[in-house]
């Protein structure tokens, strides 16, 4: 039998894992024309041709045994500095290559840093909703996530319920910004009043609260928003970064951890931070991606469609009686669900063909996710469904 501990973690991973099973389920049922699939997040944009061309470049013309060799746990350090330059352009920072350390897209990066930070027991925060593995990531290193109940309807970080969650074991708190499942972006007034509170409980109770931000939609924003860069906010930040959404490079797993030197105990942060990449058994980012990136972290996929997807399926349900807070970035749709259930409504839009996700998977019940990251064609087709699920509600 499997272990009593990853049983617990199956159950946990149980919904992200039927996004993958539910949809062919469906098409064998329905037929593919009449499956609107907005269970998963998976860019639908092509990478910038710059990629495809570097790792061309790179497999023909550089060496095949340095290019396929292992790499420094933290990374290749030409790598490392690329980014942080990257950074510094962008910023106005001044990290060098010892802030970076390579990583397997975000995901890699927020449980290497877990692991390098929590004990057996130690309390991680977060805000709800947030990212549904973020259970399982903090279980992997030992630790107890405790949610925050959702700020209805800005769905924006209360820093009041923050201040009462913290405890002498909290060790850290993760924010996704722009949210998953919500697209909202956290501003830079409420991110500073969260370090208030960060910065006042951790002398309180004397202990460093780290703040991990978990990055990998930082680029999709939209109407002319900007994401604050939370290091010159909070000097205990670290964040977690990712290709998969601004290259769209989801299956290449390849991303980074920024690690100020503001950090408490930088030093052994970073050197830790190579070691967990090890143990995890990660041993190194991909060599070839880190390559790739280093070359076209400057590039960004097409963010306008994106856009557009969002304008078409956002102002469409909203006429048809919908609830939603319009995204200001990622590439969700936060819906409030139709019946106080939010799994007999996602069962219920099934019989119009139309894959959801709920809302209690993300901390939020009675809400559901779209991912509209999809073909623009099946947002048009999947209209005329949402409709009449929104009609078969007012009877």
């Amino acid at each position: 039998m499997i272990s009593k501990n990853m049983k617990e973690l199956v159950d946990k991973s149980a919904a992200i894992s039927a996004l993958f099973t539910e949809g062919p389920r469906l098409r064998k049922l329905l037929g593919d024309e009449n499956v609107f699939d907005f269970g998963i997040g998976n860019p639908n944009v092509k990478a910038p041709i710059s990629v495809n061309e570097t790792a061309i470049e790179l497999l023909e013309n550089m060496d095949s045994l340095t290019l396929h060799s292992y790499t420094d746990g933290a990374g290749i350090p030409s790598v490392r500095q690329a980014i942080a330059e990257s950074l510094n352009r962008r910023f106005g920072e001044e990290y060098t290559g010892k802030n970076i350390v390579m990583t397997t897209g975000a995901a890699g990066g927020l449980n290497v840093i877990l692991k390098v930070l929590l004990d057996q027991g130690d309390e991680v925060l977060t805000f709800a909703p947030y990212f549904s593995e973020y259970d399982v990531y903090v279980a992997n290193a030992g630790g107890r996530l405790i949610s925050i109940a959702p700020n209805i309807p800005s769905f924006l970080p209360d820093a009041n319920k923050l201040e009462e969650a913290i405890s002498s074991k909290t060790k850290a708190i993760i924010i996704n910004n722009p949210n998953n499942p919500t697209g909202v972006v956290y501003d830079e007034e409420t991110l500073k009043k969260v370090a208030e509170v960060l910065n006042k409980k951790g002398k309180e109770f004397g202990t460093t609260i780290y703040l991990i931000s978990d990055e990998p939609y930082r680029e999709l924003v939209f109407d002319g928003v900007t994401v604050p860069y939370i290091p010159k906010i909070y000097g205990n930040t670290i964040v977690a970064y990712s290709f998969s959404k601004s290259l769209s490079l989801p299956g290449d797993r390849i991303g980074y951890l920024t690690i100020p030197s503001t950090v408490e105990d930088f030093e052994d942060v970073v050197y830790g931070a190579g070691v967990a990449n090890r143990v995890l058994g990660f041993v190194n980012a991909p060599a070839l991606q880190q390559l790739v990136v280093a070359r076209c972290c400057d590039e960004k996929s097409d963010i306008a469609f994106y856009d557009k997807n969002r304008e078409i399926l956002y102002n469409a349900l909203i006429s048809y009686g919908f609830e939603c807070a319009k995204p200001q970035g990622a590439f969700y749709l936060f819906v409030k669900a139709l019946e106080e259930d939010d799994v007999a409504f996602v069962n219920k839009a099934k019989e119009y063909g139309i894959l959801m996700t709920p809302g209690r998977g993300f901390g939020c019940k009675g809400y559901v996710r779209i991912a509209y990251c999809v073909a623009r064609a099946v947002i048009e087709r999947a209209l005329p469904s949402f409709e009449k699920l929104a009609k078969a509600y007012k009877k």
